[in-house]
């Protein structure tokens, strides 16, 4: 077992260094006294002793150096879990220590920096907006996973390229441009087409400096700000209705009283049928009112619920004689199908004026000697309203925005019943603040099936 380490090539140089320089010791003594058998075994006791004393050396200090390099050549390559085992002391046992020591204090520092870089990797590839990294020189170090589902492809498809490469749109050219050139953020919006959906997009091209205030380099982030665009045009559109739907009555009134003061009044039949059109035109405008007031009360953030007990069987029962007036005006035939006993926890007057909105709605979009039925049954978890009528029906294409505010299947129509284009609106909000949805089932000139779901 301890032979070994004698047939290894640095010691196989000292053992034939030593050999020669006894060999010549040897040669001088005999030629000075002509005792070989003494020499003989002087030299071969020299021998053995200066093996046995060079075996010590090597289990001693150059076996433990040679284990202390291999494992700091292991270090070098990263890999911080390597140990040194030993049992030697003195300086070579505390120059072991103090490597373990290190290499115990590295791997933690290797473990809080991949800890460190994961999280951040983390934070940048879950934030709600693309991320670009570029170095001085537009290469692109950085995209993030935002960034990727914005413009398509992979990591890989953009990293290490320069940004006009790989970037195609002209507005990200010249943000990044001006970034560097003036050295100060530059905030630009554009629109990108993903499949088929028009996108709005910000970006906002920020530049880095190192600690001497030198620029090294750009990030870029980019907002989808889609939403906040739609909620702007929706914002116009509302604002240009609610104008056009009070313009139009307050003409109305405006014009038919001004005629009367003009002498109009004085003929009896005109006074009352100009009258009669005023106070119809007011309603009109004081129904618009309300239903505004009513969806403004809706979306706010602290609205809530009055929840009771709701009989659907009773509601219903309260309901028909307000409508039936009207649906006999057109001589339609009014069919209810509700199921007794099916109670729910709700607001009773929002779920109320729920159901005589579509009956209403379906009562005005059906022809004369049409038919109207509501229908009311229990799903376990849900309470089913459903309200079906033989009317002009509705366009697959549209049935998507007819729960939009002042939107209108058949504008004419709509007027010609005093509509306000808000009904649909405000059922969808009650619905919805009731944690429940709705659902249209409906073909031109065949009818509709709005279906309301109310949780119980």
């Amino acid at each position: 077992m301890r032979l070994r380490p004698l047939f290894t090539k640095p010691l196989a140089a000292y053992h034939a260094s030593i050999f020669i320089l006894l060999i010549a010791t040897g040669a001088i003594i005999s030629l000075l006294t002509n005792e070989y058998i003494i020499l003989g075994s002087i030299l071969i006791v020299e021998y053995v002793g200066l093996l046995i004393i060079m075996l010590h050396v090597y289990e001693k200090y150059m076996k433990p150096i040679k284990k202390t390099t291999k494992a700091v050549n292991e270090f070098l390559k990263g890999n911080y879990r390597t140990r040194i085992q030993h049992t030697e002391s003195g300086n070579i046992g505390e120059l072991n220590n103090k490597l373990n020591e290190l290499a115990r204090n590295l791997s933690e520092f290797r473990m809080q920096e991949q800890m460190k870089e994961e999280q951040l990797s983390t934070v940048i590839d879950n934030t709600q907006s693309g991320l670009v990294l570029l170095d001085g020189k537009g290469y692109i170090h950085l995209v993030n996973r935002k960034f990727l589902s914005m413009f398509g492809g992979e990591s890989g498809d953009y990293r290490s390229f320069l940004y006009y490469d790989v970037l195609e749109n002209e507005t990200i050219h010249e943000t990044v441009q001006q970034t560097f050139l003036y050295e100060r953020n530059i905030i630009e919006s554009f629109t990108q087409v993903i499949d088929v959906d028009k996108r709005y997009i910000e970006i906002i091209g920020a530049p880095i400096f190192n600690e001497r205030n030198m620029l090294k380099g750009a990030v870029l982030l980019l907002y989808d700000i889609t939403h906040l665009k739609k909620l702007e045009l929706m914002r116009k559109d509302f604002v240009a209705n609610v104008s056009h739907e009070l313009k139009t009555p307050i003409t109305s009134i405006t014009g038919f009283a001004e005629t009367l003061l003009n002498g109009a009044m004085n003929d009896k039949k005109t006074l009352h049928s100009f009258l009669t059109i005023i106070y119809d035109e007011s309603y009109r405008l004081q129904g618009l009112i309300e239903d505004l007031l009513t969806l403004s009360e809706l979306e706010k953030d602290n609205f809530k619920l009055a929840k009771t007990t709701v009989h659907m069987d009773k509601l219903t029962g309260e309901i028909i004689p307000i409508i039936q007036h009207r649906a006999e005006q057109k001589g339609i035939n009014m069919e209810m199908n509700v199921q007794e006993g099916i109670t729910l926890q709700g607001d009773r007057e929002r779920i109320k004026q729920v159901v005589i909105n579509l009956l209403t709605n379906a009562i005005n979009y059906s022809p004369e000697n049409g038919e109207v039925i509501l229908t009311v049954f229990d799903e376990t978890e849900y309470v089913h309203v459903s309200v079906s009528d033989n009317g002009i029906g509705i366009d697959q294409a549209v049935i998507p925005r007819i729960f939009e505010r002042f939107y209108r299947v058949d504008k004419a129509r709509s007027r010609n019943t005093g509509g306000t284009g808000l009904g649909l609106a405000i059922v969808k909000h009650i619905v919805e603040v009731h944690d429940g949805h709705i659902s249209v089932e409906s073909e031109p000139d065949n009818g509709s099936t709005f279906h309301v779901y109310l949780p119980k």
